[in-house]
């Protein structure tokens, strides 16, 4: 982008496939609100990240980026309140596809958990495995003992003991993703730190913001979205990732509100 009023979106779309698209979205505007919400008196300074290539511009790191297009993609985009007041919509415009499908077996349906081999296209459960074999992978790469000729054949070999599916070719293994043929070495952590961090934001929103889930299940996404601008869109760069959160939750980065999402929410899709 060339100005703060300037943010653009890029997606993908299958044509076989309408969730892809409709959470990339989700997403990418997590993004998008992030840069359009820094504090215009930031921009053009050093407390912005104004650097060509880079999408974590007007973010304090890419960690903190990633916890907004996931806590938008997931926290809200995969919510049950979200598709009861919206799926009616969706099914209009796509009535052929989704006759017959009412609005709880549409939420259990992009919520199913279930091994992939598309990272993007990856449950909330076993998104991170996918993390945890780029990370593992690339540090091996930088510290040689990885060779780049045994990529295909580590990649299947990793893919197999974390999901238990192999990918059928390299452009479904890996190279699905675009990191490192950009020389984006070091950013796969910052998904893990970004669905760690997406459920430390809204447990402090829910606590700051009063009834808000209420708003959230009327379709008002205004005082999540005017929290967010507050405590940490506007700040831009001005306070390092463990500063803002300290700021906004009152403590330094923990797994423990993600955990127990995941918990709460799988535990009762799926019930043992």
């Amino acid at each position: 982008s060339f100005t703060r009023q300037d943010v653009r979106m890029t997606t993908r779309y299958q044509e076989n496939y309408m969730p892809g698209a409709v959470f990339g979205l989700f997403h990418e505007t997590g993004h998008a609100l992030y840069e359009q919400g820094v504090d215009p008196a930031l921009t053009r300074s050093a407390l912005t990240s104004d650097f060509l290539g880079q999408y974590a511009v007007g973010g304090v790191s890419f960690g903190t980026h990633e916890s907004q297009s996931r806590l938008w993609e997931n926290q809200i985009g995969r919510s049950r309140s979200f598709w009861q007041l919206h799926f009616a919509r969706l099914q209009s415009y796509f009535p052929e596809q989704l006759a017959g499908v009412d609005v709880e077996q549409f939420y259990r349906s992009v919520n199913r958990v279930r091994p992939s081999l598309i990272r993007v296209e990856a449950d909330e459960v076993t998104y991170n495995l996918h993390i945890m074999l780029r990370v593992e992978i690339e540090m091996g790469l930088l510290d040689g003992s990885i060779a780049v000729d045994d990529l295909s054949e580590l990649w299947r070999a990793k893919m197999t003991e974390y999901l238990g599916v192999v990918p059928p070719t390299d452009t479904e293994g890996v190279l699905q993703d675009i990191h490192w043929s950009s020389a984006q070495f070091g950013t796969f952590p910052a998904y893990t730190i970004g669905n760690v961090m997406s459920a430390q934001f809204m447990q402090a929103a829910r606590r700051d913001v009063a009834g808000l889930d209420d708003e959230l299940a009327a379709g008002n996404y205004t005082p999540l979205r005017e929290w967010l601008t507050a405590n940490i869109y506007r700040h831009g760069r001005a306070f390092s990732p463990e500063e803002l959160l300290q700021r906004t939750t009152g403590e330094g980065l923990t797994p423990r509100p993600y955990l127990a999402y995941l918990r709460e929410k799988y535990d009762e899709l799926y019930p043992v």
